[in-house]
């Protein structure tokens, strides 16, 4: 999906438009991590591909996992300060469903 695209996806829920702005702070932060993510699983990848001890593999995949958790949870910090306060602060409380599912997702 193209940048420009994000502005028109539908919520699934509500049907509403949702776009995000964030700070070039987080954007920064997130962009970072990500790369280093997949940097990360292209030498998994590498490693893989030499035939590498097996435990040194698992090693690596959870250095990753770990990583992709603390991205995901430097994300859902910043939606929690964000989109979920402003939406109550709206009146909408049925925010309050949205995040219970996030929340399952990463439990």
């Amino acid at each position: 999906m193209d940048e420009k695209n994000l502005d028109t996806v539908a919520c699934p829920r509500c049907g509403s438009l949702k776009h995000t702005p964030r700070s070039p702070e987080l954007k920064a932060d997130v962009t970072r991590r990500i790369n280093r993510a997949v940097g990360q699983l292209n030498g998994i990848r590498a490693m893989v591909e030499e035939d590498r001890y097996c435990g040194d593999v698992l090693t690596q995949l959870a250095a990753v996992e770990s990583a992709v958790k603390a991205i995901s949870r430097e994300v859902m910090r910043d939606h929690l300060e964000t989109c979920v306060v402003e939406r109550i602060q709206a009146g909408d409380t049925e925010v309050t469903d949205e995040v219970m599912d996030l929340f399952r997702k990463f439990m």
